[in-house]
């Protein structure tokens, strides 16, 4: 073994992070003190080494003579692979594969170390957040975590660890498989990144170049959503640029997943629906895919009981509680001292942190007092640290000792709600903002104007009041979101509502456009012309408002943001793409929207027809001709609209990786895509209607009768069409344009968003009530979240408090 690592130029330390075994263990190999070691070890260690056939079977013989046949690669994605084979040349796909996981690996490293240190986990110094090896109920036997033969001994695993040791813990895991138990707010979601981050430092992600990445698996339903495709899909939306071709045809997501070169970390399983979780384990037990797993212990045991299983081949790990050393080695410092020379009032230099904690740590350590033996408690998890943290040691004027009053909190939960409720209050307490100083005036200015509109002092009752409306948001009938996703959030106001407004929208769209047209070209009066555009643009907009209607009351109303940027022109850089199936998905998408639209301009012809010639609206004549006009116009917009966007399709190519990094950034990018949207869509719209309208009526004039269709008139209502069909496409039927008349107009204007919602989001993150999870705000944790949704439902007048009947006696 040793000769066979100073071959390949490797230290213990390297052929560790190589391999995934512990360098305990392949000391302990080295120097003969294990013996008969299990097989899929060795089969890591000679994965590690690249040797071939017979170093192989030599390795094997020493290292596990139970088993000295050849052993197999591991890693590949057959499993059939012979052993001492000639390696085959790398192909496209895996080249492309490559350059994929290495540029995922790079970004998730990237946003996760943002992410930690927005939480601030190593200020002072990181918590000792330790664990301990979970139940064995909870877990599977040794000999199926270590995937071992019929009368193998297994290892026993390390009995215990901190938050440093968790992935030289997992390396160790020969299934790749782990579980992280804890309850509420003992550092899961802690642990689960620092591992993602450590995973990542060493030579590779991990021990078969797997990427890991974190996913939050509340949102997920098993039963509708096969694994495969759910983490397909969110890699997709919070990595753009894996929408990109391989030379396969599928995405680069999909193409990474099936490779097995993602491991995902699905943070969360007790946020999944409680009737859904027993679902959700059976699936994963129906894979054979490394993962971790966080979940509370109580809510995890009880889905384990349901399946009859645990999560099979799966170690597991429980977060053991913070201790009264720990809390006061840590709140001591947390509290800095508030002169500049490092007196801190009232005691010498360096004792300004200590003194505030002094009479709260001093009955904590004692362990006498029952009110400190609750306040222990709640404050045994780094959630509640974090929120004691802020109230007290960063707010001016606050007493920790005030925990102490068991009058006033008599019990653990009134403990945990107090400082629940406290830290919106405590976190948006007034500011004030440094000037900039560059030597540059106006600059100057400039850069403290953009300052004041980005970090302005929102006031804490009315950011309290918009974050519970956001969190009231999340809450659905049959479970809790999770994903603060900007595009969604259109959908706390009332269905009602906003099919009116986008029928509203559309009206005011197509009027302005049909007014704007006909008063520059068409040769009719300016009276007739404005009743002309105040009848065609409110059917057209309830044509596009019944439509929205239709669409909310099966898949929600909401659009998620594009994926994809135009590219008028530019190469491909090599991924291969599929437009013919691009094309035929988009057209199809589109066609029902052109013909509604279609429906909706020889209803107003019809109706003005009617008001000028004084005709009835049941005139046979008049009737027969609107049936006709609605299905030729149908066909016309329909069949327009379906090439137009099916085209536009092959001018988009995936985000950049950069592009959507953030909520804002996502936003953005979108908000770019649709203006190019706009501009191509509107004249080449208006061209298609204007000649696929003579083509369309040629073709059903010997089914239906005589019909014209001259062009400039084609122009005409193609123009309109194009102009009035685009602007109504892009404010109501893009992610973007349903952020900008819900969430920036309506919301604010009824009081449950502050008009720069983008800010408020923003702001929020950076003192810390928010997280991101790529292109997606979440709360900083769910019993937040649960709280503020609570509060804010408390306060409103409607409210009525959930009653059960008594049961018989």
């Amino acid at each position: 073994m040793r000769r066979l690592r100073t071959q390949a130029g490797l230290t213990q330390e390297q052929m560790a992070e190589r391999s995934g075994v512990s360098v305990r263990t392949i000391r302990r190999l080295e120097t003969g003190k294990a013996a008969d070691h299990r097989l899929g070890t060795v089969n890591l260690l000679a994965d590690a080494l690249d040797l071939g056939a017979e170093d192989r079977r030599q390795l094997a013989s020493v290292l596990a003579p139970a088993h000295p046949s050849p052993i197999p690669l591991q890693g590949k994605a057959n499993g059939d692979s012979d052993v001492g084979a000639e390696p085959e040349p790398a192909s496209e796909v895996d080249r492309v594969l490559a350059g994929a996981a290495a540029e995922l690996a790079r970004e998730v490293g990237r946003r996760w170390q943002k992410e930690e240190e927005q939480r601030r986990v190593h200020d002072p110094f990181p918590l000792p957040v330790r664990w301990n090896r979970a139940p064995a109920r909870l877990t599977d036997h040794a000999e199926n975590i270590q995937r071992l033969p019929p009368g193998v001994r297994p290892e026993p695993m390390e009995p215990a660890g901190d938050l440093r040791s968790v992935a030289e813990a997992y390396r160790g895991i020969p299934s790749g498989r782990l579980v992280i138990l804890g309850r509420a707010g003992s550092g899961k979601s802690i642990m689960a990144i620092r591992l993602v981050l450590d995973l990542l430092g060493g030579s590779g992600p991990d021990r078969s170049r797997r990427v890991p990445v974190i996913f939050g698996v509340g949102a997920w339903d098993a039963t509708a959503v096969a694994l495969r495709d759910w983490l397909v899909d969110l890699l997709l939306r919070d990595y753009p640029h894996l929408a990109r071709r391989t030379p396969g045809g599928s995405t680069l997501a999909a193409a990474l997943v099936d490779a097995g070169l993602i491991l995902p970390v699905l943070d969360g399983f007790d946020e999944i629906a409680e009737g859904l979780r027993q679902e959700a384990l059976e699936a994963l037990n129906a894979t054979s895919l490394p993962l971790v797993l966080t979940s509370r212990a109580g809510e995890y045991a009880e889905a384990v009981s349901a399946a009859r299983a645990p999560l099979v081949w799966a170690a597991g790990i429980e977060l053991a509680g913070l201790t009264p050393d720990d809390l006061s080695a840590y709140l001591s410092r947390t509290a800095r001292p508030a002169a500049r020379d490092g007196r801190a009032p009232g005691g010498e230099g360096g004792e300004g942190g200590e003194a505030l904690w002094d009479l709260v740590l001093e009955v904590l350590r004692s362990g006498k007092d029952p009110a400190g033996g609750r306040l222990a408690e709640v404050l045994s998890t780094p959630l509640m640290i974090a929120l004691a943290r802020t109230m007290y040691s960063e707010a001016p004027g606050r007493d920790p000792a005030e925990l102490l009053d068991a009058g006033r909190f008599p019990t653990m939960s009134s403990l945990e709600d107090h400082l629940l409720a406290g830290f919106v209050p405590t976190v948006y307490r007034p500011r004030v903002a440094e000037r900039a100083a560059t030597g540059d005036p106006d600059r100057d200015r400039r850069q403290d104007r953009r300052d004041r509109d980005r970090r302005r002092n929102w006031d804490p009752d009315r950011a309290r009041h918009w974050l519970g409306h956001l969190a009231h948001h999340l809450v659905r009938l049959d479970r809790d979101r999770h994903d603060l996703a900007w595009w969604q959030i259109g959908e706390s106001l009332p269905r009602s509502t906003r099919v009116v407004t986008v029928a509203l929208v559309s009206a005011l769209c197509v009027t302005v456009s049909d007014w704007a047209v006909v008063l520059l070209v068409a040769p009719i009066t300016p009276g007739e012309a404005l009743v002309q555009g105040a009848v065609v643009g409110p059917v057209g907009g309830l044509a596009f408002g019944c439509f929205y209607a239709v669409m909310a009351a099966f898949g929600g109303g909401s659009f998620a943001p594009s994926q994809v940027r135009l590219r008028l022109r530019g190469r491909t850089d090599g991924i291969g793409r599929r437009p013919v199936r691009t094309f035929t998905d988009r057209f199809a998408a589109v066609v029902p929207g052109g013909f509604v639209m279609g429906i909706g301009c020889a209803c107003a012809f019809a109706l003005q027809r009617a008001l000028y010639e004084g005709r009835s609206l049941t005139d046979p004549a008049l009737v027969e001709a609107l049936l006709i006009n609605m299905l030729v116009l149908g066909l016309i917009f329909s069949s327009a609209a379906g090439l137009v966007f099916g085209l536009l399709a092959a001018l988009e190519t995936p985000l950049d990786v950069g592009s959507a990094a953030t909520p804002a950034g996502l936003l953005s990018a979108n908000r770019a895509t649709v203006y190019r949207q706009v501009l191509v869509i509107v004249p080449v719209l208006t061209l298609a209607i204007a000649l696929g309208g003579g083509l369309v009526v040629r073709l059903l004039t010997g089914v239906l009768g005589p019909m014209t269709w001259k062009l400039p008139e084609g122009l005409v209502i193609g123009a309109v069409g194009g102009l009035g069909g685009g602007l109504s496409y892009a404010l109501c039927f893009t992610a973007w344009g349903q952020w900008l008349i819900f969430s920036r107009l309506l919301l604010p204007l009824t009081g449950k968003l502050p008009w720069s919602p983008e800010d408020f989001l923003d702001d929020a993150y950076r003192r810390g009530v928010l997280r991101r999870s790529g292109a997606v705000y979440q709360f900083r944790h769910v019993r937040l979240q649960h709280h503020l949704g609570h509060t804010y439902r408390r306060r409103q007048g409607n409210y009525t408090p959930a009653t059960f009947p008594m049961p018989p006696r």
